[in-house]
């Protein structure tokens, strides 16, 4: 029973992903990425608290796993983001330096 709960949760949540993403204006995406970066960040202590945990063998290597993915996850966010606000820098005129 655990299984369909879980499963229903699973299908739930990409529903809503999914329908809440199409609805963002995109005047909104960088402060949703911002706030999306937040978010891996607290998802990246969670794993190093998982990964430092000398409990189980199997608890290290999933937290070095998701160590290593919330890492990328968080610095390839800030990358688009910053790119993102280059895009609203003004531009130098001319021969300027």
């Amino acid at each position: 029973m655990e299984i369909i709960f879980l499963t229903f949760v699973f299908v739930l949540s990409i529903f809503l992903g999914f329908e809440l993403i199409n609805k963002v204006p995109s005047t909104l995406h960088t402060p949703l990425m911002s706030g999306s970066n937040a978010i891996s960040g607290i998802t990246l202590v969670g794993a190093l608290a998982s990964a430092g945990s000398a409990n189980q063998s199997l608890a290290t290597i999933l937290g070095t796993l998701a160590v290593a993915f919330a890492t990328i996850n968080v610095v390839g966010g800030y990358l688009v983001t910053d790119r993102m606000l280059a895009m609203f820098k003004k531009k130098k005129q001319g021969g300027e330096s």
